[in-house]
């Protein structure tokens, strides 16, 4: 395969990741998935929640097609897919679980427009504590939080949560600001 047609592909998968990434979040987490993905809207005791078994069965495509192609001459074109599925699942990790929730402690603060946008976005994601009524359901790509907290109030803030910052949010943010 020539490199720029596997850089192409592996491109193109990293981009398309996005919107598997919002309809697995959307209709599967917060629809049968509800099973696992509810740990990650409570507030976390220790170090792992059941969501986190998410990551591991989001990785399995990857792996095998890796594995496939190397070793039982699948298409070439799955080793680039693969590995543009385990970049998008790194740089979600990087995102959503160091930057947002800080599972690994920084001292990074968002200081662009769109990082502070995509955080925000996230965090009105998680005041809503039931799978019904939440908004934001992508990582890299989101709605302007103004828009984002107008739904909520549109929907009547139905299963927000009570406390002004939930656990798992960093330290001296509130998710939801009263307008």
């Amino acid at each position: 395969m020539a490199w720029w047609s596997a850089l192409l592909l592996f491109l193109v998968t990293v981009v398309l990741m996005e919107g598997f990434a919002y309809a697995m979040h959307r209709w599967v987490m917060h629809g049968p998935g509800w099973f696992l993905h509810k740990s990650h809207h409570r507030a976390r005791d220790g170090h792992w929640e059941l969501n986190d078994l998410y990551a591991v069965i989001f990785a399995v495509p990857s792996v095998l097609m890796i594995y496939g192609a190397l070793h039982y001459g699948w298409w070439p074109g799955f080793v680039w897919v693969g590995a543009g599925v385990a970049a998008y699942g790194m740089i979600y990790f990087g995102f959503h679980d160091v930057i947002v929730h800080r599972r690994i402690p920084t001292r990074y603060l968002p200081k662009g427009q769109y990082m502070k946008r995509i955080v925000q976005a996230h965090r009105l994601h998680h005041v809503v504590e039931t799978r019904e009524g939440n908004v934001s359901f992508g990582f890299i790509v989101a709605p302007k939080p103004e828009d984002l907290k107008a739904e909520l109030k549109r929907r009547g803030r139905k299963g927000m949560r009570r406390s002004s910052v939930p656990d798992q949010m960093a330290p001296g943010h509130t998710a939801f600001a009263e307008d």
